[in-house]
């Protein structure tokens, strides 16, 4: 039997430090933003479903999706996220289930959904595995690690769940308040209990 488990966490928590750690162990990891980028490359339906939707001002000179500018379309305007994600949702959900069908019988097959909690999907995985940090945490690393400033850190976090909101579809929480070698033990212990369950 393949266990479906979905993985989540809030911008920063560590999130993809998770799913690189379970890939590392063997499971078979479906990542919703690698996947959200595929879809609407150059070139595809997906892409051109969007130029129809938000006008071609949304593509770099190369003719590929100029996502800072997406980006910042959508986390102003709420109608317009909205939109985005009836276009890209879709074809992720898709995309999602073909990676699922062509895994190995008896695999752990990991969903990597940032979202996963604003979705409202966490019902349809036989786990859940989010990953936790405290928004001060978050704020930090994006300021430190990725250059971002206070507000513009504090706005994404605001724009997502809520840490009780992705707290409460939980079935296994990590702790990513520690070192990375503690991060490593608790995702190995999760990964055995899943690995037996398959």
């Amino acid at each position: 039997m393949t266990v479906r488990v979905g993985l989540t966490g809030g911008i920063a928590s560590g999130k993809s430090t998770v799913s690189a750690v379970l890939a590392e162990l063997g499971a078979v990891v479906v990542d919703a933003d690698l996947i959200a980028r595929e879809v609407v490359a150059r070139g595809t339906p997906g892409l051109a479903a969007v130029v129809e939707e938000f006008g071609p001002d949304l593509l770099t000179p190369d003719g590929d999706l100029d996502r800072p500018a997406m980006g910042a379309l959508v986390f102003a305007d709420p109608d317009a996220r909205r939109r985005l994600e009836a276009i890209i949702h879709p074809l992720v959900h898709r995309r999602s289930a073909e990676l699922e069908a062509a895994a190995p019988a008896h695999a752990v097959v990991v969903h990597d959904i940032p979202l996963l909690a604003e979705v409202g999907r966490a019902g349809s995985f036989d786990a859940v595995v989010v990953v936790d940090a405290p928004a001060e945490l978050q704020v930090q690393r994006m300021v430190e690690d990725r250059g971002w400033t206070r507000e513009d850190a504090e706005a994404r976090i605001a724009a997502q769940a809520t840490r009780e909101e992705r707290l409460a579809i939980a079935t296994h929480v990590v702790d990513n308040t520690g070192s990375l070698a503690d991060l490593r033990r608790q995702v190995e212990a999760i990964h055995e209990e899943l690995a037996r369950r398959a």
